[in-house]
C-alpha cells in the first residue's frame, strides 16, 4: 500500500460542494461542520429521510452498491468523503473517476472486509492477537482449537455494532455443536476468529491525513461497550503516558501506511501485561470521537473537512476533558425520555440525530459533558443518562 502523498492537490475552498456516501448520524455531523464553515453538501443514502437530509442540500437515494446513484452524488463535488465503510469498491470506483474520494478506494476496500483488514495489518507489522481466517465450518473447528478454546468469531464483511459475531466457549465449553451453532449464526460466511484476551480496558485513537501528507493524532479515548455496542466513551482516556504515546506513534503510522486522505480511527485493546494490540479500523468519524466537538481544539468532523478539502489540519490539543453516552433506541421504548431532567446536571449537552422511528440497539443520539477531570465528565454523562 503505498502511502504517497497529493502535495499539489488542489484546495477546496468554503463555498465548494462536498459529496458524502451515507447519511446517518455521522454523515449529519460532518455536513453540519461542513455548512459552519461555508460548504455545500450532498449525501447519498439508502433512505430519503436520512439523518443528514435534514441538514444538506441535496439527497440522493441509492443503495450503498448502487454505482449510478454513486456516479450522481460525485458529479460536480469539489470531493467525495463516506461516514460508512460498506460501500461497494465498484461504486467507490465511479467515484473516485469523477471526485477525489477521501479516504481512497483502495484502504476501504482493505478495511470493511474484517479478514483482510485482519491479515493486512500482520503482514504489515502490526500489534493484532492471535487469530485465524476461516472460511468453512471446519476452518473454525480447527480455529478454536489453535486458538484455545475461546473465541471471537466477526463476520468478514458487514457486522457492526455486535451484529455479525459469535462468541465460542465463554458461556459453555466449545463443542461441536457450540461451533456449529456460531458458524450457523453468522450465516456461514468468511469470517476472523480471534482468541479471546486477558484485557485492561480498550482505547481509540483518532488520527487524520490531508492530501498534502499533513498528520494530526488525537489524545486516546477510553470506551466501555456493553452487548458489544459502545456504551460510552471519554477523554482523556486515562491511561500511562508511554502507552499513551505509543499508541498516537501506531495510528500515525497506520493512515500514512494506508495513505488514508481524511481520517483512521484505530481501535486499540490493552491488555493486562501492557501490550497493545489493534482491534479494528474505521476509514472516518468515529463513535469514541463524539465527545471531541466539547473537547478537543478541533472536532473530528471539521478535521475531516479540512482534510478532504486538503485544508491546514485543526490543532487536536485537549482543552478539556469530556465525555459521551450513547442514547440507543431502548431510551425510548420505556417511554418518553426527560431530556429536561437530563440537561439540569452541570455541563450537559443533547445530541440527537432526528430517527423517528426508536429500535433497540439503534443509536438515536448522545449526551456529552465537560468537567474538571475525565471522572467527572463521565460522572456527569452517566448522571444525565440515569435521570432519563
Amino acid at each position: 500500500m503505498s502511502s504517497a502523498s497529493s502535495p499539489k492537490a488542489e484546495k477546496i475552498l468554503p463555498g465548494g460542494l462536498l459529496a458524502i456516501l451515507g447519511g446517518g448520524q455521522l454523515g449529519r455531523m460532518t455536513a453540519m461542520a461542513a455548512r459552519t464553515m461555508g460548504y455545500r453538501v450532498r449525501v447519498m443514502d439508502p433512505e430519503a429521510k436520512c439523518p443528514a437530509s435534514f441538514v444538506t442540500d441535496e439527497t440522493i437515494v441509492g443503495r450503498w452498491g448502487d454505482a449510478d446513484a454513486a456516479r450522481r452524488l460525485a458529479t460536480g463535488a469539489g470531493a467525495v468523503t463516506l461516514e460508512i465503510e460498506q460501500i461497494g469498491v465498484d461504486a467507490l470506483r465511479e467515484v473516485a473517476c469523477l471526485a477525489p474520494l477521501r479516504p481512497g478506494v483502495e484502504p476501504v476496500r482493505i478495511i470493511q472486509d474484517k479478514t483482510l483488514q485482519k491479515t493486512w495489518l500482520a503482514e504489515n507489522g502490526f500489534p493484532v492477537g492471535p487469530f485465524r481466517v476461516v472460511r468453512s465450518e471446519a476452518e473454525l473447528h480447527e480455529a478454536v482449537t489453535v486458538l484455545g478454546g475461546k473465541v471471537f468469531l466477526k463476520i468478514g464483511h458487514g457486522g457492526y455494532d455486535g451484529r455479525g459475531q459469535a462468541r465460542i466457549g465463554f458461556d459453555s465449553p466449545a463443542t461441536s455443536e457450540a461451533i456449529a451453532q456460531a458458524w450457523s449464526a453468522i450465516g456461514a460466511k468468511h469470517a476472523v476468529a480471534e482468541q479471546a484476551l486477558d484485557l485492561e480496558c480498550e482505547i481509540s485513537v483518532m488520527a487524520a491525513r490531508s492530501p498534502s501528507g499533513e498528520v494530526r493524532v488525537y489524545p486516546a479515548a477510553r470506551n466501555h461497550h456493553e452487548s458489544q455496542i459502545l456504551a460510552w466513551s471519554v477523554l482523556p482516556a486515562g491511561v500511562p503516558a508511554a502507552l499513551e504515546s505509543r499508541a498516537e506513534k501506531l495510528a500515525a503510522e497506520l493512515v500514512e501506511k494506508l495513505g488514508i486522505e481524511g481520517l483512521l480511527c484505530a481501535e486499540i485493546f490493552i491488555t493486562r501485561s501492557g501490550e497493545l494490540l489493534i482491534n479494528e479500523l474505521a476509514p472516518r468519524p468515529h463513535n469514541s470521537y463524539h465527545q471531541s466537538e466539547r473537547g478537543c481544539v478541533t472536532s473530528q468532523f471539521e478535521q475531516l473537512v479540512r482534510a478532504v478539502c486538503n485544508l491546514p489540519l485543526g490543532d487536536t490539543s485537549l482543552v478539556s476533558p469530556a465525555a459521551i453516552v450513547n442514547l440507543l433506541g431502548d431510551v425510548w421504548l420505556q417511554g418518553e425520555p426527560d431530556f429536561a431532567a437530563a440537561l439540569a446536571v452541570p455541563g450537559v449537552r443533547l445530541h440527537l440525530y432526528e430517527k423517528h422511528t426508536p429500535r433497540a440497539g439503534r443509536k438515536m443520539g448522545h449526551l456529552s459533558a465537560t468537567g474538571t477531570t475525565a471522572e467527572e465528565a463521565l460522572g456527569r454523562v452517566l448522571e444525565a443518562k440515569k435521570r432519563l
